[in-house]
């Protein structure tokens, strides 16, 4: 019997306990069960009962971790509805097939992976066979599921492609190896193969995060009434190791809180990453059961072969169970590596009862146990899982599977450390491997050492199967279909052009200017419900919080609760069918958000508009990795880098000050990155990016791209739009002006020099060009350069159209030619930002940027400190004027001391 005094405070203590008698003798029984029967017993018993409240509706915490068992009984498993063996002869076929193509591969030296499919095979298998529906599903038509295959799982996606018909032999072959147009990608890339792959996955960590998004998305269609997605199903198929990287558990609890039960994971516990053990001396399965148990996940345990139930039959005292929860994850791959002896006395040896219960075991039996029968080579232990993980409602559904890496490509590789480097198989390890999978293959096939490709015929039983299987289930998986799709509709012109007459005297950021141009484009009555606004909990900062009455915020499940700002005009209002995205904290969740509403043209059919808005310093800085997942998946939409800028934000400092977003959103070429500086030019810019990506293209034109637009939260006035500068704006220059129409009046003969600003910075130009005039007697052009990125992309295809012999000049030589003078370019980014048009420019070419970190202090200081304020322009536009003998040299040393440079 427990001593009473031992007992620590309760939080139960403070609640009133109607019976304390009744009370203590629930505790001295469990007491009496500990004493006689062990403290094993004692919590079996309490496991059970604990089961038992749950199955009755009693409102109690859930175990984080159970023990090292099946989650489903085998006599719990239901029937598979099919043919079993058609089905194990099939994926011999893809087993074989995915070796024989890396392994071919080798010898170009072009690599690939073998072991993850190896023990993931069945994963796949079975719900390609019985789970996965196709685009032409009955219930799930034009959409189907969404499936996130691991990456490294590639070549066997192929090889069941092969086997159904849509590959050939000549693809395979062509595996890693795309320049010559025919290849096929190493890894899921749907703008390498995009009519085969959907989401790209490769980039460990994001197939997690954006699968959860993705099927939050399908509800998100479903609730607007956009479309009724609620019979497809997203699976994401994951490795343990992967689990590693924080974006796999990211929105773990996202999922949970809005019960996505329409997400599965399938997560592959082979137990190995890439250079070993995934948890050496722990156990990644119980880890991983108590992380998606705390976040609300039901969690489906699938680890144990059909071979073993014979030992839990026997494991009469838990002895075995018990061994089976402490027995490290190294370890375990090391049993599968060793014979029965060595497995006796390392595994059963441990206590008596064990070595008792071995004592009734064969060594065939525990070498079949250790060496092959794990839960997720068996297609009936899987199926049960699906199936369960289907039936299940209110929450997401994690499958952790256990498998071998390597299994059935023979001992040197299975549950060998380095099999993620072993890139291809002997001659006589194929032998064996097709002796093992039973496959009708003979020796003279294999000519000069080739390994031969294997397909049991077009009209085979095996391949009528695979497609009977397929059409009952709405066609081939995966796939991706852009459906053809009418333009949308162009919004009224009135919408943009009520931004060409400017702001008068009034000053208005360009962020409040584009938050503007939406409320004007969600009222539009034919496009306005595609616009998805996305946010990460920053909305009254960009002015957005108008928004919040007039669309709502996204929620599943509106509004239980009576919002403190009711009584305010612009009160928070969350609704069912919301549609604005307010995401919290998390840049990466509202990409993730995005990159799903701006593939949804092809993931459903339905073309939507997403734009992100989001603080520019958190944006390609954090979530590069996500832009480039965005334009690999062809995904289409506007992102928008508000307080942007190095210096426009007073007092945030270096963490917020970004200068340098439009260098890395220039290395990704699927991104068109644009800096307004005036209301007029962003509203060109978004009226032509909705045209190219949702209107009518233009002949050769990609719509597979998305828009990246930065604007500034400084209230500045807003000029009116000058004729004529429609192309330029999109092409990514004009002049705004001329010494002369700005009225500056410069003499004849006075030296001139071009401006070229972009972004906030062309109001400082503007200054700086006043001041040159009036001060100095130099007559300044202004140009406003709305891309440079844009200007160096249509220069290289010139220089790429001159080395095919074709007569093409960059436009940035076009647009300046004629320009008298220097050209001085300035920008609240690094100089390495205007600097990517140097090459092209023929005047003299000097820049002026915000290189360095930033710092907290007053706009005017931070620019002065840049040396990018208007002082400091006029001081470098005469240092330029000045080498080129135009003004006196002593002017330049005068103007750094009037100005205190």
């Amino acid at each position: 019997m427990t001593d009473p005094s031992a007992i620590q405070p309760s939080e139960l203590d403070q609640l009133p306990d109607r019976d304390p008698e009744e009370t203590a003798e629930w505790q001295a029984s469990l007491d009496a069960v500990t004493q006689a029967a062990g403290p094993h017993r004692a919590a079996y018993l309490m496991r059970r009962t604990l089961e038992r409240a749950e199955g009755a509706g009693l409102a109690l915490p859930k175990l984080l971790e159970t023990d090292y068992v099946n989650t489903i009984p085998t006599s719990a498993e239901p029937s598979v509805e099919g043919d079993e063996e058609m089905e194990r002869k099939i994926t011999a076929w893809n087993r074989w097939n995915a070796a024989a193509m890396v392994t071919r591969g080798s010898k170009h030296g072009v690599g690939g992976h073998i072991a993850t499919f190896a023990s993931a095979a069945w994963l796949y298998e079975t719900g390609f066979n019985h789970f996965f529906k196709g685009k032409e599903s009955g219930e799930a038509a034009g959409s189907g599921d969404q499936l996130y295959i691991q990456g490294h799982a590639s070549p066997g996606i192929y090889a069941r492609a092969f086997l159904d018909g849509r590959l050939n032999e000549a693809q395979l072959d062509n595996f890693r190896q795309e320049a010559g147009g025919n290849g096929l990608p190493s890894y899921p890339h749907p703008r390498r193969l995009p009519w085969l792959w959907e989401f790209p996955t490769v980039s460990m960590g994001l197939g997690p995060l954006s699968a959860i998004y993705q099927a939050r998305f399908n509800r998100y269609l479903t609730n607007r009434g956009i479309k009724d997605v609620s019979a497809s199903h997203v699976w994401a198929f994951l490795g343990d190791g992967e689990m590693d990287e924080p974006e796999s558990t990211a929105a773990l609890a996202l999922a949970a809180r809005e019960g996505l039960d329409n997400l599965t994971y399938v997560i592959n516990c082979n137990l190995q990453r890439l250079d070993g053990p995934v948890r050496a001396n722990f156990r990644v399965v119980q880890e991983l059961e108590a992380q998606f148990r705390g976040a609300g996940w039901n969690v489906i345990k699938v680890l144990w072969g059909n071979a073993w139930d014979e030992l839990f039959q026997l494991d009469t005292t838990g002895a075995l169970v018990r061994r089976l929860r402490e027995v490290p994850d190294a370890q375990f791959q090391t049993y599968a590596t060793r014979d029965a002896a060595y497995i006796r006395e390392h595994f059963f040896g441990s206590e008596p009862a064990l070595v008792e219960l071995g004592k009734l075991l064969s060594d065939d039996k525990i070498s079949e146990c250790f060496h092959l029968s794990r839960g997720g080579h068996e297609a009936r232990k899987v199926y049960a899982a699906y199936r369960a993980a289907l039936t299940h409602k209110g929450a997401p559904t994690v499958i952790l599977a256990q498998t071998v890496k390597g299994f059935t490509l023979g001992k040197g590789f299975e549950s060998k450390n380095a099999n993620h480097q072993m890139k291809k198989l002997t001659v006589d390890e194929f032998k064996d491997m097709r002796d093992l999978l039973e496959l009708p293959i003979p020796d003279s096939a294999f000519v000069d050492g080739q390994v031969p490709y294997g397909h049991p015929g077009a009209d085979s039983p095996e391949v009528r199967y695979l497609q009977e299987r397929r059409a009952a289930l709405g066609g081939p998986a995966p796939a991706r279909r852009t459906q053809p799709l009418a333009p949308l509709p162009a919004a009224a012109d009135k919408t943009f052009a009520s931004f060409d007459k400017g702001s008068g005297s009034q000053n208005v950021a360009t962020t409040m200017a584009f938050v503007r141009l939406v409320k004007d484009l969600v009222r539009d009555k034919e496009t306005g419900k595609r616009w998805v606004p996305i946010v990460p909990d920053e909305a009254r900062t960009f002015g957005m919080e108008s928004l919040f009455p007039s669309l709502g915020i996204y929620s599943p499940k509106g509004q239980t609760y009576e919002p403190v700002d009711r009584d305010q005009l612009m009160y928070y209002k969350e609704a069912k069918d919301g549609q604005i995205l307010n995401e919290g904290i998390t840049e990466a969740g509202s990409m993730a958000d995005f990159i799903a509403a701006s593939t949804s043209y092809a993931t459903h059919g339905e073309a939507m508009i997403p734009f992100y808005i989001f603080y520019s310093m958190f944006g390609w800085q954090r979530t590069a990795d996500q832009m480039w997942q965005l334009g690999d998946q062809l995904g289409r939409g506007f992102l928008v880098g508000a307080t942007a800028g190095r210096t426009t934000l007073t007092g945030e400092g270096l963490q917020h000050a970004d200068g340098h977003s439009p260098v890395i959103a220039a290395t990704n070429p699927a991104a068109l990155t644009y800096d307004p500086a005036f209301a007029y030019e962003i509203a060109a810019i978004v009226k032509e990016g909705l045209r190219r990506m949702y209107g009518e293209a233009h002949e050769g034109e990609d719509q597979n791209v998305f828009y990246y637009l930065t604007v500034y939260n400084e209230p500045m006035p807003q000029p009116a739009k000058p004729a004529g500068v429609d192309e330029g704006i999109v092409r990514g220059l004009y002049r705004f002006n001329t010494a002369e129409s700005a009225g500056l009046s410069p003499a004849a003969n006075a030296a001139r020099i071009q401006l070229l600003g972009s972004g906030t910075a062309i109001h400082w130009t503007l200054k700086a060009q006043k001041m040159l005039a009036e001060e100095w007697g130099v007559a300044a052009d202004v140009w406003s350069a709305t891309s440079w990125t844009e200007l160096r992309r249509d220069a290289l295809e010139a220089d790429e159209a001159l080395l095919r012999g074709e007569e093409r000049t960059p436009y940035i030589r076009t647009a300046l030619e004629g320009a008298q003078g220097p050209v001085l370019a300035v920008s609240d980014y690094m100089r390495q930002v205007p600097d990517q048009i140097a090459q092209w420019v023929e005047q003299d070419y000097s820049s002026l940027g915000a290189d360095g970190f930033g710092l907290s202090d007053t706009r005017d200081a931070a620019r002065r400190h840049f040396g990018i304020d208007a002082e400091s322009i006029v001081v470098a536009a005469l240092a330029q004027l000045a080498r080129r003998g135009e003004v006196p040299a002593s002017a330049v040393k005068e103007a750094r001391a009037k100005y205190g440079l």
